[in-house]
């Protein structure tokens, strides 16, 4: 019987640092990428790619011809990001800066990769099939994001959350938000929100902020989308505005609110007579269509003695 043979291992730091040395080195590189909208050169070693990465594998299948082989254009990936994905395929490690995972959001945490690039025009982007290495950089990005998520980064987080199905990330940005919502709301990222990642904080009872501002924020939200797609405010708006809680405003506000309405229409009208019932009738349950349920951030009003205001 053959004697069983004994694994050495040598140190780990001096190999991953010479691997991490060949990251966008030029020297022994067989490919290059020119990548992201600034057309960044980026040298690489298609051996090392292929077999770490089915993505590359599939993109880098053929054997080059003779001769220098034309760049790969990744137009549609962020530099940076790319970078990262390289040095991670390289040495199974990454240094994330907090700006760079800003910036590269759905590239690091989904794995989301360009199709593969026959042209150099229209790249579009999909779900790599097959990327067990890939996913597990994912995974560690969206712990660095957990750890660094505030208030500048909390929607956009957000927004790829729900973009991509992101669950787990989608619950810790809702409940970042619940508990920072003044801040939040009041942020660049929150103006660029979509409809749909725009839905889930309005749904909220644990936001903790005002109905009558949380109004204010999304007349602000439609505004920006009205003028990026160039659509009316209300069109836009119409998806999110009926979460909102008009019957929580007392009747001056609501009156101020319904005039504003006139000069720029933000609300359907039905929504607001339903408001108004609720005020009539003084009872919330009796009118459906107008939330009566408080928010933890809602401030007090006489006529909420009223209203069926339970908190869940």
């Amino acid at each position: 019987m053959e004697p069983l043979g004994l694994v050495v291992h040598g140190k780990a730091e001096p190999f991953s640092a010479a691997l991490r040395s060949l990251v966008n080195n030029p020297r022994y590189s067989d490919v290059c990428f020119v990548v992201g909208q600034e057309r960044q050169e980026v040298f690489a070693h298609r051996c090392l790619l292929a077999c770490r990465c089915n993505f590359f594998q599939r993109l880098l299948g053929t054997e080059p011809g003779p001769g220098v082989p034309s760049p790969v254009v990744l137009s549609t990936v962020p530099t940076e990001a790319f970078l990262a994905v390289l040095e991670f395929l390289y040495t199974n490690s990454v240094k994330l800066q907090r700006h760079s995972v800003h910036v590269s959001f759905p590239l690091l945490l989904t794995g989301s990769l360009p199709a593969l690039p026959h042209t150099h025009s229209g790249l579009e982007r999909n779900v790599c099939p097959h990327r067990e290495k890939y996913v597990c950089l994912s995974r560690l990005c969206l712990q660095f994001v957990l750890k660094v998520l505030d208030v500048e980064l909390v929607c956009e987080a957000l927004q790829v959350a729900v973009t991509f199905g992101l669950g787990p990330l989608q619950e810790r940005c809702v409940a970042f938000i619940e508990a920072h919502s003044q801040e939040a709301l009041r942020s660049q990222g929150f103006l660029e929100l979509s409809a749909a990642a725009l839905l889930p904080l309005l749904r909220s009872d644990k936001l903790c902020v005002d109905e009558a501002e949380l109004v204010r924020a999304a007349r602000s939200w439609a505004r920006v989308g009205a003028a990026v797609l160039e659509r009316p405010v209300a069109e836009v708006a119409a998806p999110v505005v009926k979460e909102l809680r008009l019957a929580l405003l007392a009747p001056a506000e609501l009156s101020a609110l319904e005039e504003q309405n006139r000069q720029e229409p933000l609300i359907p009208a039905e929504q607001i007579v339903e408001a108004w019932k609720c005020h009539a009738l003084r009872r919330g349950d009796e009118a459906r269509g107008a939330p009566c349920r408080r928010r933890r951030g809602t401030l007090p009003r006489e006529h909420h003695r009223f209203l069926d205001l339970s908190f869940k």
